[in-house]
């Protein structure tokens, strides 16, 4: 008998770390590896944020913790979501875990199992499958159109329910495609989920301050109140407060299930860490301003970005509507022929022919399960953006 279980086996590890670990390396090796991988600000930290976390640690405040947050933050997190989305929750409906994925994971880990489905839609976030598929789920997949902007439609959800669903897992905006949802657009998909009281939904809302061209935001608990009784509210500090590497996100849901995901947390690692907690607290009651003047700086990447992208013969990309993220489509470049001879037959081709060819990482559609497309960062300096650019139009004007 093998030494790893299973449940191993059926996930893979994440493309977006491990392209990043690629990149690295190449640089270590002395090769100018230019990459638009990284799923964070390239900002810093609030100085209010550092110094609330030199306090705690001054004042000793580096103890073990609640397992599911300190009293103060869980404070901090019920305001914010008064203030900001209109929705109450009570401290015993309110988790904090080590970044948002392992509250997705505590939630997954502690409803689903075999024989149980979760309906994701396509692009979606590398990690909602293969966290489903290491609880003993089955994803599918509800594909979406970039005609209509990578949103799920109320038709589509509706195929994609059976019996067997368990949880609806709507991101946005979207990783990797940057697409948000109106108010009215999530009503729609509401009056689809009314009808189907089995199936649970989880909104992965981490990108909800990221927004362009005057955008509001809307969570799904917010705008049909009917289902809030089983919704899961995800959310962090990590995108809109630049503190990625804190890893503090946050859920508000019905307090069974988070008596549940806290539970489990209290066997894996117990509480977030003490410090970041105390920064997280006050990243969401100190001053919010910062926000919309970086989030008006990734608006100007972004214009830039995408219209040096449809100038490229050959690629093409629609107009994110949120997060920090281009995910054009080099469909026209499939069946190219490299330098080197050999044809380019998939986005991993492609990405690849990029890292070789001009020493540019970018990530592959496919791991985002729409193909062929390939998603860049604009977290980064414009000078880094323009670069980007230009080693991409030099390496597709080398295609034959």
């Amino acid at each position: 008998m093998g030494l790893l279980a299973d449940r191993v086996n059926r996930i893979k590890p994440s493309p977006s770390s491990m392209a990043g670990q690629r990149a690295r390396e190449l640089r270590a090796s002395g090769r100018d590896i230019l990459g638009l991988t990284a799923g964070e600000p390239d900002f810093d930290t609030p100085q209010n944020v550092i110094e609330a976390a030199t306090r705690a640690m001054a004042q000793s405040r580096t103890k073990y913790t609640d397992v599911g947050g300190t009293p103060e933050l869980k404070a901090a997190i019920a305001e914010k979501f008064r203030r900001e989305n209109g929705l109450e929750y009570s401290k015993e409906e309110i988790i904090a875990g080590t970044g948002g994925k392992q509250v997705i994971f505590n939630a997954l880990m502690c409803t689903v199992g075999k024989g149980d489905e979760v309906i994701v839609p396509a692009p979606y976030w590398v990690s909602y499958p293969d966290i489903a598929m290491l609880a003993g789920a089955t994803p599918v997949f509800a594909p979406t159109r970039v005609e209509e902007g990578f949103k799920l439609r109320p038709d589509a959800l509706e195929r994609a329910i059976t019996p067997r669903t368990r949880w609806l897992i709507l991101n946005a905006p979207n990783n990797p495609s940057g697409a948000t949802y109106s108010a009215q657009e999530l009503k729609a998909l509401a009056q689809v989920l009314l009808r189907h009281p089995h199936v649970w939904i989880l909104t992965d809302d981490m990108y909800e301050h990221i927004l362009y061209d005057g955008r509001r935001f809307s969570t799904m608990a917010q705008v049909e109140p009917e289902l809030k009784a089983r919704t899961l509210t995800v959310n962090g500090v990590s995108k809109a407060y630049a503190m990625t590497g804190w890893r503090i996100g946050y859920a508000g849901g019905p307090a069974e299930l988070i008596k549940a995901m806290t539970k489990l947390q209290s066997q894996s690692t117990s509480n977030p860490s003490s410090i970041s907690q105390a920064a997280a607290r006050e990243a969401l009651v100190g001053p919010q301003d910062f926000i919309a003047q970086r989030t008006a700086i990734f608006q100007q990447r972004r214009d830039f970005l995408v219209s040096a992208l449809n100038s490229i013969p050959g690629i093409r990309c629609h107009v994110p509507e949120g997060a920090f993220y281009a995910f054009p489509s080099c469909a026209q470049l499939m069946g190219r022929r490299t330098p080197r001879g050999s044809t380019l037959r998939s986005d991993e081709d492609f990405i690849m022919y990029l890292l070789e060819e001009v020493d540019f990482a970018v990530l592959q559609g496919a791991a985002y399960g729409v193909s062929p497309y390939f998603r860049l960062s604009f977290a980064a300096s414009m000078n880094a953006i323009e670069e980007g650019c230009d080693r991409l139009r030099r390496a597709c004007g080398k295609l034959a």
